[in-house]
């Protein structure tokens, strides 16, 4: 793991540096290119993501919680990337502005992935109170 952070820190780094060079002479391009070293260090830790996800599997499985109530809370955290990336990516391009409508989207749409956990707690919660 330790090397393929190496590798990520050299992308980091090598498309800071040229991202700098091109801004002075065209934005769009260093944006593109921004948003291409992003791309390349997701597929970087896909085996990393996997193996997370086959954890979590089997956590679920262990404990005996249904994969069901696993999905929303993996949406959840897919969602909470994604919209990093993608403000990061708005505040870098100069446009805060949709950022922050980004972020606002990504909060109701967290809410309404976790509904299924919201009301699977509440009937739990209703069974124990009985």
């Amino acid at each position: 793991m330790i090397e393929l952070m190496f590798k990520i820190v050299a992308v980091g780094v090598i498309t800071v540096v040229l991202a700098a060079l091109l801004r002075k002479y065209t934005s769009e391009l260093s944006l593109l290119l921004v948003l291409s070293a992003g791309v390349l260090m997701l597929l970087l830790i896909s085996d990393a993501l996997m193996l997370v996800l086959g954890f979590f599997q089997e956590l679920a499985q262990l404990v005996g919680i249904e994969e069901e109530l696993l999905e929303p809370i993996a949406k959840t955290v897919a969602l909470s990337v994604l919209t990093r990336m993608t403000v990061e990516l708005c505040r870098g391009a100069g446009e805060p502005g949709v950022g922050a409508f980004v972020e606002i989207c990504a909060t109701i749409l967290s809410i309404c992935v976790l509904m299924p956990l919201l009301r699977a707690i509440t009937v739990l919660m209703g069974e124990i109170l009985r």
